[in-house]
C-alpha cells in the first residue's frame, strides 16, 4: 500500500504566528502608543505640534505631520 508522501518542513514565508494576526494598518508615528485600530486606544491631537502637523516649520516629528496621535483612551 503507498502511503501519501509528508513535508513537515516549514515554507517559504511561513509563520508561527496565529492566522488571525494582522500587521498595523498604517505605520505608527514615534508619538502612537499602539498601531490604528487598537482596542482600548484613540485619536487624540498631537501634544508636541498641538494638531497643526508642523512644528518649528518642519513637520512634526512626534506625529510625522498628521497632527494626531494614537494613544489609550480610559483606564482604571
Amino acid at each position: 500500500m503507498n502511503q501519501p508522501l509528508r513535508n513537515d518542513s516549514p515554507q517559504p514565508g511561513a509563520s508561527d504566528q496565529p492566522g488571525n494576526a494582522q500587521a498595523p494598518r498604517t505605520p505608527m508615528s514615534p508619538g502612537d502608543e499602539a498601531p490604528e485600530g487598537t482596542p482600548g486606544t484613540g485619536p487624540t491631537v498631537c501634544p508636541n505640534c498641538g494638531g497643526t502637523g508642523n512644528a518649528g516649520g518642519r513637520p512634526c516629528a512626534v506625529c510625522q505631520g498628521t497632527g494626531q496621535v494614537n494613544v489609550g483612551i480610559g483606564g482604571a
